[in-house]
């Protein structure tokens, strides 16, 4: 009878808990290893590009010309 939906994991108790743990430790592993992760930074831009390029066109619809929609107009 009652319909009620489950919140998302990173919503519930555990999932708050795991991801403050995971900050904490983020920070202080960053902070131990400052120059190593500042030296990482370059590879990271370079790496974020070709993922941007692939995960940011997938709706251009490529592949589908306007010559073969039968809506497009057609060249003059």
């Amino acid at each position: 009878m009652h319909d009620r939906t489950r919140a998302p994991w990173w919503r519930s108790k555990g999932g708050i808990a795991l991801i403050g743990f995971g900050l904490v430790a983020a920070f202080y592993i960053l902070r131990e290893h400052y120059a190593h992760a500042l030296g990482a930074l370059p590879y990271l831009l370079l790496l974020a590009c070709p993922l941007m390029h692939l995960f940011m066109h997938h709706g251009h619809d490529h592949g589908a010309g306007s010559a073969q929609r039968p809506d497009a107009p057609a060249d003059r």
